[in-house]
């Protein structure tokens, strides 16, 4: 994914940073991992998956590195 487009764009739940993890964009806000398919966020957030307890905190981890 484009650094410039993930700089923009935000969790359309929460308006919150996102953040790149594999094929997914994660929303620590919101607590929803929204796919990209085809190099496109898929930016729906009754099509996205919710983050597990332990996900949400590997996004806590990696901001205080």
């Amino acid at each position: 994914m484009d650094k410039k487009l993930l700089d923009i764009l935000v969790c359309p739940a929460t308006k919150g940073k996102l953040v790149l993890r594999g094929d997914e964009l994660w929303s620590r806000s919101a607590g929803l991992a929204y796919s990209i398919q085809d190099g496109i966020p898929q930016m729906i957030e009754a099509e996205a998956r919710t983050l597990s307890n332990e996900e949400i905190a590997s996004i806590k981890e990696d901001k205080l590195v």
